[in-house]
């Protein structure tokens, strides 16, 4: 079953984390919203994410809207290794990173 899942495709997305009302405003027609599609201006989301897979025009549309980065973390973590049954290339790692923006 493992080798089953590891070998679908996995699409890069670039999330946005927020008040729908600010995501809207700092990335506009680029943000996707329909894996929450009437979340209200005022509520926190988790489930956007963009259109684009360019980290660097993220980036910008943020850093024109007045944001700065405040913090990373990125994590690589093995589902399973060749010691399990599993192939011994890259495809098994997955990875996450995460970027925090602030706005004074």
């Amino acid at each position: 079953e493992a080798q089953a899942d590891a070998k679908f495709r996995r699409v890069a997305r670039i999330t946005v984390c927020g008040k729908t009302a600010l995501a809207k405003e700092v990335f506009g027609e680029t943000l996707n919203e329909s894996r929450d599609p009437d979340r209200p201006p005022e509520r926190y989301t988790a489930r956007y994410y963009l259109k684009f897979n360019f980290l660097e025009q993220a980036f910008d549309r943020l850093s024109e809207a007045g944001f700065r980065m405040a913090a990373c973390s990125s994590t690589g973590t093995c589902a399973f290794g060749p010691e399990q049954g599993g192939p011994a290339d890259d495809k098994i790692w997955t990875s996450y990173t995460e970027y925090v923006f602030c706005r004074d």
